[in-house]
């Protein structure tokens, strides 16, 4: 399974920004795809996740509201849009895959794409 992340880009606060996420090789509806992200010194962060069947979507508490996860399984992709953005909310952004359903937790994840960097000046 390889992953390639896209979209990212320097924003002004307020500003919307679309992620996206190409997934090449076999996915099955029992797997889920997730978004993380890290700035600079932090740790990897749970950012939300989407089950591959279901399409049912788990987020940050924090990031209610402003984020929102969808899949397009037909083109094996999955989306990140993000809205209101912050500049707190500057990071390279991940997407990955998890074979075993959902998790918060990066280690769980068995593939990861390379990350794209967002950027929200203030």
């Amino acid at each position: 399974v390889q992953l390639q992340a896209s979209g990212g880009g320097l924003v002004q606060a307020g500003g919307s920004l679309r992620l996206s996420c190409a997934i090449s090789g076999r996915l099955y509806s029992s797997h889920a795809m997730g978004w993380f992200r890290q700035a600079p010194g932090k740790k990897r962060e749970f950012v939300g996740a989407i089950r591959r069947g279901a399409g049912t979507t788990v987020y940050a508490e924090s990031l209610k509201g402003r984020f929102t996860i969808s899949r397009d399984n037909a083109a094996n992709t999955v989306s990140l849009e993000m809205n209101n953005l912050k500049p707190e909310d500057t990071a390279v952004y991940y997407c990955g895959v998890r074979f075993r359903g959902v998790s918060s937790n990066p280690e769980e994840y068995d593939y990861w794409g390379q990350g794209t960097q967002v950027t929200v000046s203030s």
